[in-house]
């Protein structure tokens, strides 16, 4: 080809799936290294490199983050993990071989690898350079055009995908590749914690930019939309704006793009086989060796030049681009997984008549079955049975599809009622609470015991993903077949599941119940091995039930409050924009942090000396603002408007949206496969984050009422449940007395602390007591303790000093449970859930310190959860059974909500607060605080 080629890789992104697909089987080297990110990384540069034969390559690596993305929405990213130990520990690694093999690094300080490879991909392009941008990430997609292109690496190592214009243009439904921008706007990003817009996902998205063209155009003709997505649209502008700014790649870093710099040339083979060695790559050095020096000894040679190479697959290596011959420990390939097509299986399809009743006499001589249900979308509250599949023997299984009218499905299902409803044949299935929630608008109850692989994986492995997907690959070797095979990617050529013909419905559907059925086998002796077999069943599982009749039951919402609500929250924010504007003489973005800075850095002058971004801009985080904000009136008023503007978008003008037109009401999603330490995620919408710190933040809640006059709501909540937990496992007498003996324990604590009598504390005394009473279980330090109080640095160290010779069995407790820790590699709660702490034992000390603190905190935390689980099943099984009017509706942290039907109000309170406070067993007593009201504000 006479056209000259660049290849940018996407380091950190190459680093992590390399990482990710040897996670169940890492390639730990003598020295106790976990080298896999650096194998995985490798062997992709190397399959570049023999597949393309590039003219030109770089690799760009993210360093920092981006501050300017993080300036302007402080919650970009922020949900994602830490990153793990072995990846942070890999990339000097990776970068001392580059370096050897004199392969450029792209790195700059608050950038992204994103916008560096885009800033370099068009100074290439226009010097004639085809360039290839080698990363799995969608994102890129924007930037392609006639000479730019991704290279990505096609789902597990089945070879590449290369993504031009037209790839594009298919993909995402759009004219040109930089409308890719207002999709991402549009709908947002889970992973980047990009908000987008509520309520707009793949399929409205692609409508949008069709109908409109952009996020822009779709402003422009809010008037042509209808119902709720108009009222969404219209109220979220800012938001859409914001998050099409956050999707931008950005393409004027300071870098340039050096053709000479970036030409392949010969490494220092004898650099590059010292690392390898050290890191015993035996495969690796053979690699490097066939690649660059095929007909020589490297030992030997320095260097030599390297042989020009053909392009060619992958030989005997694990690479995210295929080709992989072998599997051994350090090449394990994720092409040579078993799928139905090389599989061999006997899937059926049931037919009405004699193949039914043949079917169920058979299904009910079993002891366990696995179903899956099959249907027309993804909310199982509205979502119709488009059919069933049902497994008891690994390869084998069966298939009964629905018709589409309701009331023969609801003659179907009444045939299978026997075998749902006998309490002698155990379920199994992948996320048990979605099939019994659709079978339960068919008022079908599943009764008996229930298996659920993803709750058994989550015990087992917590810190791992938990999909059907993953766990088939990882423990079964096998790839289950794609949803988007059958009905294709989303967007508005994709088929209902209806349409799919039955012997392909068989197929997907059957398959699902065979590989659940298959990992129950595997699962349920590992969940006896780590000893959590009685937390699965007699916790993890029956509180399934308990949260799908939640989700189910949800919770009524006043919209007219909400929108009186976000009224008054404009009008807070509107005076806010006033004050601001009187007290920087003139007006500007607020929103914007480059226009904010020079207003208070430069125009008025704050400080002396304004910290900076990397970029050169001035800082306007939160954490710099709120130093700031004690001194200057206009710095507080604007972290109040960034407040309002966040609550009245989050939640006052979202919350509305998510109402379900059928019950008029609104239905929380429950999550147990989360949250590590055991605690409840909650999820469309989430209402275990709304903000009761400020006033405006608490009234949102006054928006939750009960269903009718006939109701009140109660809110029923844990008194400190993790100072009283923590106090009873380290059986620290003086805690546990203060507790016994009713005694608030703040003022206990600070009593002794202050060395003063009980009657003598002061109101500063006790806050600062209470400050470190609940940091202590998270390992607050003397910074942080100064930073949360009026202390200095000096006197909140005497004071966390002071607070350990107090209580010396609570520190002992704390040491135990870090040496425990280091000898077993994880902890557990009172009810033996576990949490690894795989960097317990690591040489560097900011990981090594932060496993320790979760070490502490994961057993106090951990155990609070349980307790309330145990709470909730207890609770839930009274209601149930003393057929009560009264529903619990919600679970926040440590609070229960409840619609009490008034005429067992005495009644239900007397139960509630029993169960709770009864729920397990400790040295020191556990006490619940009740609230009753005509909204959830008013009982909280």
């Amino acid at each position: 080809m006479s056209q000259k080629r660049l290849f940018l890789l996407d380091a950190y992104a190459l680093i992590f799936r390399g990482y990710y697909a040897l996670i169940k089987n890492p390639r730990i080297n003598s020295k106790g290294q976990d080298t896999s990110a650096i194998m995985g990384f490798m062997n992709s540069l190397f399959d570049v490199i023999k597949r393309e034969n590039p003219d030109h390559l770089a690799v760009a690596f993210d360093k920092g983050g981006s501050k300017d993305r993080v300036e302007m929405f402080p919650e970009y990213k922020a949900n994602r993990d830490e990153t793990p130990e072995a990846i942070k520990i890999a990339v000097p690694v990776i970068q001392e071989i580059l370096k050897a093999m004199h392969i450029p690094i792209i790195e700059l300080a608050g950038i992204e690898a994103d916008d560096l490879i885009g800033t370099i991909a068009k100074q290439a392009e226009k010097e004639g350079y085809q360039t290839y941008m080698v990363t799995p990430d969608k994102d890129y997609a924007q930037l392609v055009s006639e000479n730019i292109f991704m290279y990505r690496p096609a789902r597990m190592g089945n070879g590449i995908e290369i993504w031009g214009i037209p790839e594009v243009q298919k993909r995402f439904e759009v004219e040109r590749p930089e409308q890719v921008i207002d999709y991402l706007g549009m709908m947002g990003d889970a992973v980047d914690n990009i908000p987008g817009l509520p309520g707009v996902g793949d399929k409205t998205a692609k409508k949008f930019i069709a109908a409109y063209g952009s996020m822009e155009g779709l402003f422009a003709n809010i008037d042509k939309l209808k119902g709720k997505m108009k009222e969404k649209v219209a109220a979220n502008q800012e938001l859409g704006l914001l998050s099409k700014k956050l999707a931008t790649i950005m393409l004027d870093c300071d870098v340039s793009f050096d053709a000479k710099n970036y030409e392949i040339s010969s490494p220092d083979a004898a650099k590059v086989q010292e690392i390898f060695e050290e890191l015993e790559f035996r495969r690796l050095k053979d690699q490097f060796t066939k690649i660059f020096f095929p007909s020589e000894d490297v030992s030997q040679s320095k260097t030599t030049n390297p042989k020009k190479q053909s392009n060619q697959a992958g030989a005997g290596q694990f690479s995210l681009f295929g080709g992989a011959e072998e599997n051994t420990a350090e090449n394990v390939s994720t092409s040579g997984r078993k799928t139905i097509a090389n599989t061999e299986h006997f899937y059926q399809s049931i037919a009405p008549g004699m193949a039914m009743k043949l079917f169920l006499q058979n299904v009910l001589k079993q002891e366990n079955v696995c179903f899956d249900t099959e249907t027309t979308g993804l909310d199982p509250l509205v979502a119709e049975l488009v059919g069933i599949s049902f497994s008891w023997e690994a390869g084998k299984g069966f298939y009964i599809p629905f018709p589409e009218d309701r009331t023969a499905a609801q003659e179907l299902i009444e045939q299978l009622r026997p075998f749902f409803e006998t309490e002698t044949i155990t379920k199994i299935g992948q996320n048990l609470k979605y099939d019994i929630k659709v079978l339960a608008k068919y008022n079908i109850d599943v009764k008996g015991k229930l298996f659920d692989t993803m709750l058994a994986h989550y015990l087992i492995n917590p810190d791992m993903r938990h999909n059907m997907d993953v766990l088939a690959e990882t423990y079964l070797n096998y790839t289950p077949v794609s949803i988007t095979e059958l009905i294709g990617k989303k967007g508005k050529n994709q088929l209902s599941f209806r349409q799919v013909p039955i012997d392909k419905q068989t197929e997907y559907a059957v398959e699902d119940a065979d590989i659940t059925y298959q990992l129950k086998e595997h699962f349920a002796p590992e969940l006896k091995d780590a000893n959590t077999i009685s937390l699965f069943e007699d916790i993890e599982v029956p509180l399934l039930r308990v949260l799908a009749d939640m989700e189910i039951e949800g919770i009524n919402l006043d919209k007219d409050f909400l929108k009186s609500l976000s009224a008054d929250l404009d009008n807070d924010i509107k005076s806010l924009e006033k004050s601001i504007y009187a007290e920087a003489e003139e007006e500007f973005n607020i929103a914007s942090p480059k226009q904010l800075g020079v207003i208070l850095f430069e125009k008025l002058k704050l400080v002396d000396k304004p910290k900076k971004t990397k970029t050169g801009q001035y800082s306007t985080a939160e954490d710099v603002l709120s130093y700031l904000a004690k001194d200057h009136k206009i710095i507080q008023n604007i972290l109040d408007y960034r407040g309002l503007s966040k609550l009245k978008s989050t939640y006052v003008d979202a919350l509305p949206t998510q109402i379900n037109e059928s019950t008029n009401r609104v239905h929380t999603d429950y999550m147990q496969t989360v949250a590590a330490t055991g605690r409840l995620s909650s999820n469309n919408p989430n209402l275990q984050n709304i903000p009761i710190r400020t006033e405006r933040g608490r009234q949102v809640r006054k928006a939750f009422v009960p269903r009718s006059e006939e109701f009140t709501m109660l809110a029923a909540d844990y008194s400190q449940i993790e100072l009283r937990i923590i106090a009873a496992l380290s059986e620290e007498e003086t805690m546990i007395n203060a507790f016994k003996n009713g005694e608030d324990i703040h003022a206990s604590t600070a009593a002794k602390v202050f060395n003063v009598r009980l009657e003598e504390v002061t109101r500063e005394q006790r806050s600062n007591a209470k400050t470190v009473n609940f940091g202590i279980i998270y390992g607050v330090s003397a910074f942080g303790l100064s930073n949360q109080t009026d202390l200095s640095r000096s006197e909140a160290k005497e004071l966390i000093d002071t607070y350990y010779k107090t209580y010396p069995k609570l520190r002992n407790y704390m040491s135990e449970l870090v040496d425990f820790a280091r000898d077993n590699g994880y902890v557990q709660t009172v009810l033996g859930r576990r949490r690894y702490l795989k960097d317990i034992n690591s040489a560097n000390a900011v990981v090594r310190g932060a496993a320790e603190r979760n070490a502490v905190n994961a057993p106090i935390q951990g155990s609070a959860a349980d307790i309330i689980k145990i709470a909730m099943i207890n609770i839930h099984k009274k209601l149930k059974d003393k057929n009560y009017k009264t529903k619990m509706l919600l679970q926040v942290h440590d609070e229960l909500v409840f619609d009490v039907y008034k005429p067992e109000l005495e009644e239900i309170k007397s139960m509630i607060k029993s169960e709770m406070e009864n729920a397990y067993t400790l040295a020191v007593p556990l006490d619940v605080d009740m609230g009753l009201g005509d909204n959830w504000l008013e009982a909280h």
